[in-house]
């Protein structure tokens, strides 16, 4: 009958959250009883704001709807950094900075290794390194499903603890102890297979385009993440809520999973979002058991943007252009694909205490030339010189790769640093100085946000920016730009919906007036409205010693900008 209960709808509906609450409930005590509020940050990875806007015009989140009719919260959108992916994000977010981040992988060129942002050991190094005692969620709170844990006290699946964990993870015993848990998960995985398999013949039949690559493993990397993962971190959130946690930071990535290989709004992508919305559904209703009040903030990190890939579009990808335009040497290609790959392989360690074999760094101090991809962000090191090359020093050592790149149809510009006049971003017709803000001929930076050449002069910054960085061309007609990894719906650079994520909060938190600019301005802002539940005031004494949080929203991680 369990069986039965799960296929035919009741997974999701008030008696099993219910059911989970009171377990939970029963088996630890709670928390203690208090009326001072804690905060729940619920993340959706990859959602785009005109994307959930739709989604809420059409009936696939009525949840999220729901609030917005009831008057008890608004949207609000903000503009993510150069690098609108995942690691960047939430450096900023929970941690307060995201500096030196240039994208989801990048080269650190004096010692010649790759740092990526899904590795255990390399977003172990990004938190330690950025960590201040201001993190979002320090002083008690709790990490479920995120890259780095914002200095939580309580982490379950967040990759930037998972080496410094000795022994598997208590959270998943307590999940995986339930035998409801264990079928309804077993149940809906299979489900969620043969949904990504009859989607994928569906796209093939209709000749769908474009359209990524959707067999081998990932059918099952699909039903993990949509399922177990989702469920894990459900289930973790409502058991920080009835032990009163004051505040909790969940992502889910289920969406964004689906969307790369699938599609921004496809049928079966909305069909992931729905699903989200309904588990947001069960958070909510269990608020009226926990020992505290709780509020809800629905965000996302970035959003995402659609068309076919670079390499789909040319026949050859962007190493091999930059291999055939220089003047000698060889391409190392890093492989590409979407940041939720090592995340299966992550929980299954953490629920073992059996961690994943370590990796070894990247060693690319041997190689002429680095190509990364970063959805529709290229990065090119040249690594015949331990540090960054200069436009001039470019030209003159590969005359033809900086013409090659920047009149390239697929490509919307360049950022290179010229000894002469600083950073700047060159287009087929054009150049824009950022340092002066002056353009010559047309502003290859024309289709993309108003704030776009502070994003580009502030990652011409940060000292480990490749040699080259490249950005697609965005039609802002088509709405589609195209990455340089295998992935339809894209995310890491600008242009499109990738760079419209949201705040959906409850309406008595205030938002700053102006425009939220970068990932550390939404730190501020949540920061804030945690200090004024806790403290009941806008400043307050702060958290760890900390001065009150300004509620600002402009920025790009300086508020003098």
């Amino acid at each position: 009958s369990v069986v039965l209960e799960v296929l035919f709808g009741s997974d999701d509906e008030d008696t099993y959250s219910l059911r989970v609450v009171q377990r939970i409930a029963r088996r630890q005590g709670g928390g203690a009883q208090t009326d001072v509020p804690g905060i729940l940050f619920l993340e959706i990875d990859g959602l785009a704001l005109p994307v959930l806007r739709r989604a809420m015009r059409d009936g696939n989140a009525p949840t999220m709807a729901r609030w917005i009719e009831e008057g008890t919260h608004r949207l609000t959108e903000w503009e993510p950094d150069l690098s609108s992916q995942t690691g960047a994000s939430q450096a900023g977010i929970l941690l307060g900075s995201n500096e030196d981040i240039p994208a989801f992988r990048w080269v650190e060129k004096e010692t010649g290794t790759v740092m990526t942002c899904s590795a255990p050991d390399d977003c172990a190094r990004i938190e330690r390194e950025r960590a201040t005692g201001i993190g979002l969620l320090a002083d008690g709170g709790s990490s479920r499903g995120n890259l780095l844990s914002g200095e939580a006290d309580e982490v379950i699946l967040t990759v930037s603890r998972i080496e410094a964990e000795k022994r598997a993870n208590p959270g998943y015993r307590a999940f995986f102890a339930n035998g409801f848990n264990v079928t309804r998960a077993l149940v809906l995985f299979g489900w969620e297979v043969i949904l990504e398999w009859v989607a994928a013949l569906r796209a093939r039949r209709r000749n769908v385009r474009p359209r990524g690559h959707r067999g081998g493993l990932y059918p099952f990397m699909r039903a993990a993440m949509c399922v177990v993962v989702r469920d894990l971190i459900v289930y973790g959130v409502l058991t920080d809520m009835m032990r009163g946690r004051p505040a909790v930071y969940a992502t889910f990535s289920s969406y964004d999973e689906v969307a790369h290989h699938s599609g921004l709004e496809r049928a079966d992508t909305l069909e992931a979002l729905r699903k989200l919305d309904q588990q947001f559904g069960r958070i909510d209703r269990a608020r009226r058991y926990a020992p505290r009040p709780y509020e809800i903030v629905v965000l996302s990190d970035h959003g995402q943007t659609q068309g076919a890939t670079f390499k789909q579009r040319n026949g050859y990808g962007l190493d091999e252009l930059v291999q055939r335009s220089l003047a000698g040497g060889t391409v190392e290609k890093i492989a590409g694909g979407d940041e939720q790959q090592a995340m299966v392989g992550n929980a299954i360690g953490e629920a073992t205490g059996k961690k994943p074999k370590k990796r070894s760094k990247k060693d690319v101090s041997g190689e002429p030339v680095v190509v990364l991809g970063s959805g529709n962000l290229g990065l090119v090191y040249l690594m015949e010189a331990r540090h960054r090359l200069t436009l001039e020093d470019i030209q003159e050592r590969h005359p033809q790769l900086i013409p090659a790149l920047r009149t390239h149809p697929h490509v919307g510009w360049i950022l290179v640093r010229s000894a002469n006049d600083g950073p700047i971003a060159l287009g087929a017709d054009g150049t824009h100085f950022l340092a002066e803000g002056r353009v010559d001929g047309r502003d290859p930076l024309a289709n993309f946000s108003p704030y776009a050449p502070v994003h580009l002069a502030r990652t011409d910054s940060f000292p480990h920016v490749a040699d080259i960085m490249v950005g697609s061309f965005y039609d802002p007609n088509l709405e589609e730009g195209c990455a340089f990894e295998e992935l339809i719906s894209f995310h890491g650079g600008l242009g499109g919906p990738q760079t419209e994520p949201f705040l959906l909060s409850p309406n008595e938190l205030p938002l700053p007036d102006g425009p939220i600019v970068g990932a550390a301005s939404v730190h501020r802002i949540l920061s804030g409205w945690r200090q004024l539940l806790e403290n009941g005031s806008r400043r307050g004494s702060g958290r760890g010693g900390r001065e009150g949080t300004e509620l600002v929203g402009t920025g790009l991680n300086d508020p003098d900008v």
